[in-house]
């Protein structure tokens, strides 16, 4: 239901200020994010102090008559048109026509501030006031010369005021805007209409009916959590006091909203995971991509330092990370990244970004990086103050390997089910879970075996003993010889030790 349109007060606020320096000669810039209103509060301005609105379609009609890349004279013929009948004009979207001069391929560079400066002087000799709209900076000529406002960040109320425009007014006194503000604080008026659209049928909307519809349309993961093996984190056997750290250091702030808001609470801001290979630590990112879905977000393989787009897609991660805080970006085998200290940018660049997070804006984003070997990290990378918590996984001790493997075998049905698991544990000191996993596995083949071929089968607890020896061989030849590294790829696991 589409109420009587009213501006939210950051709207309202920057419409107060347009209108308070709408003069004669005036030149202003109204900025704001995309999905924040530009248009309606430029839309606003124009209803009460008339004059000429001109957007991307009248910009369209003027270029069709001209040759397609006649784009400044194009503009510069829009702007004389109205500037001879209105002293004042409205041009929207202005950014749009800047990114078309600015491709790379563009062949009249800087043209287009050449015509912006001849519209400014014509407007100031002819006592026009021109005011533009754009995403984010203007051209330089009107930089320098406009009255320049950004629209704000949406508050709790504001979203109130947004949500009040296509719901019932029962249907919205009903949310806890606060709350929804705190678990998404960075919603576009677009995502907030949908969300409001799609909602708005339900008979009993509550907040954690809006809350769940954000996390599962509007909350931008770059993880596909369907390909994510399901797992939780008290699958770590023998990790007590690690499971304890997270959940009271990161799990807490995420998920209590309440005692989050009470205490001020907010997740630990870098987090360093150290350990052997297949001791948990990307299972902890398994369990960390189900149990925050939406806010969890991971820098993989597919990222290649020094490619054209690298730097890019990293800041796009960190980038939407801030948006959907609190949140998690989740780098796994850090220590791989910079071992052989060749790839510097990416090292301060990820500098950046880290102290990045210190603002209030991105104060809820844990970045949690993992590494085989922590003395391979740069110093800088891991002093006081950028990784905030250390946690350590160990090699599984004698009970919890017995745990991991009675949680294995579990499912299965005797004899395999039934094998003597405190015996197959002591034989498999020094062994990781990811070790005891291709334990569990190498033994149910060679069983299989057995049985398909009919010879009969021997006491089942010496297949896993066999299985443990193929194991440990493996990892003496792998020492022997340790494969080549192609040069100038970045390794990173994707959430599978």
């Amino acid at each position: 239901m589409h109420k009587t349109r009213v501006l939210t007060p950051v709207q309202q606020n920057a419409a107060d200020q347009i209108l308070a320096a709408c003069r004669p000669g005036n030149i202003i810039s109204l900025e704001s994010e995309p999905g924040h209103g530009r248009t309606t509060v430029l839309e606003y301005v124009h209803a009460a102090v008339g004059g000429e609105f001109l957007g991307m379609r009248q910009f369209m009609e003027s270029l069709s008559g001209h040759a397609p890349t006649a784009i400044e004279e194009a503009f510069l013929e829009m702007l004389d048109r109205a500037a001879a009948e209105h002293e004042i004009i409205f041009v929207d979207d202005l950014h749009l026509i800047s990114a078309v001069v600015d491709a790379r391929d563009y062949p009249r560079s800087y043209l287009l501030d050449a015509a912006v400066t001849a519209v400014l002087a014509e407007a100031g000799v002819r006592g026009r006031t021109l005011i533009f709209g754009v995403e984010d900076g203007a051209p330089f000529p009107i930089e320098r010369r406009a009255y320049i406002w950004k629209i704000a960040d949406f508050t709790p109320e504001d979203y109130r005021c947004l949500c009040e425009r296509y719901l019932s007014a029962d249907a919205a006194a009903r949310l806890d805007y606060a709350r929804i503000h705190r678990f998404a604080p960075e919603l576009s008026a677009w995502q907030l209409k949908n969300a409001c659209a799609w909602l708005g049928r339900r008979t009993e909307l509550g907040t954690d009916c809006f809350v769940g519809y954000l996390q599962e349309h509007n909350m931008a993961s770059n993880v596909k959590i369907e390909e994510v093996q399901r797992v939780d984190l008290n699958d770590l056997k023998g990790a007590d006091e690690l499971i304890r750290a997270l959940e009271s250091k990161i799990a807490l702030p995420f998920e209590n909203d309440e005692l989050a808001r009470r205490l001020q609470l907010r997740p630990k801001r870098g987090v360093l995971l150290a350990g052997p290979p297949g001791t948990g630590k990307t299972t902890i990112g398994r369990a960390l991509a189900h149990r925050l879905k939406s806010k969890f977000f991971l820098i993989d393989g597919t990222m290649i330092a020094g490619t054209e787009g690298f730097y890019c897609g990293i800041r796009e991660v960190f980038e939407a990370a801030k948006k959907n805080a609190p949140s998690v970006i989740f780098i796994d085998d850090a220590d791989v990244i910079f071992e052989n200290n060749e790839d510097r940018g990416l090292y301060r660049y990820l500098l950046t970004m880290l102290d990045g997070l210190e603002s209030t804006s991105a104060g809820r984003v844990c970045v949690m990086m993992t590494a085989m070997n922590a003395s391979s990290l740069p110093q800088a990378l891991v002093r006081s103050g950028r990784v905030e918590l250390w946690l350590e996984t160990r090699l599984p001790d004698l009970e919890a390997r017995a745990d991991i493997l009675r949680a294995r075998l579990a499912p299965l049905p005797a004899p395999l089910g039934t094998a003597d698991i405190e015996r197959i544990a002591r034989a498999s000191r020094n062994l990781t879970g990811a070790d005891l996993k291709a334990v569990v596995e190498d033994a149910k083949l060679q069983y299989a075996q057995d049985l398909k071929s009919g010879r009969e089968y021997r006491p089942v607890e010496e297949y896993f003993i066999e299985a443990i020896e193929t194991v440990r061989q493996n990892q003496a030849e792998f020492a022997r010889r340790r494969p080549c590294r192609l040069p100038g790829a970045v390794t990173m696991g994707f959430l599978g030790e």
